[in-house]
């Protein structure tokens, strides 16, 4: 690809990190007041953690983002919800985002 969409309308906030959120670049979802933990495959998130430090997490949830998938998704606005490990993948019950690249491994999509 000959463009570059890193740094689109980044948004990133500070929640507080659930106990099953040990890494960071996986799907998270709200899980309390101002908590945030890892997605399991099939649910809906609302953002990708970033950064984990001294049980907070710094989680992106607008702009553009690429993450892993297990396989090419289409691109235009495809409903994705998260995956195995920290991919993402289609789904009929995620949430739509605008899908700008994808390869067998990888897709880059606007939050």
């Amino acid at each position: 690809m000959n463009v570059n969409f890193n740094g689109y309308d980044e948004n990133v906030l500070t929640f507080e990190a659930g106990t099953n959120l040990k890494t960071a670049g996986v799907p998270v979802k709200m899980t309390d007041d101002g908590k945030v933990t890892a997605c399991t495959s099939g649910e809906v998130f609302c953002g990708i953690c970033l950064s984990l430090r001294d049980g907070y997490a710094t989680v992106q949830l607008k702009g553009y983002v690429t993450m892993p998938a297990k396989s090419k998704i289409t691109v235009g606005y495809k409903k994705l919800a998260a995956g195995e490990g920290s991919a993402v993948a289609s789904s009929t019950t995620g949430r739509e985002y605008l899908v700008l690249n994808s390869t067998a491994d990888s897709v880059g999509f606007i939050l």
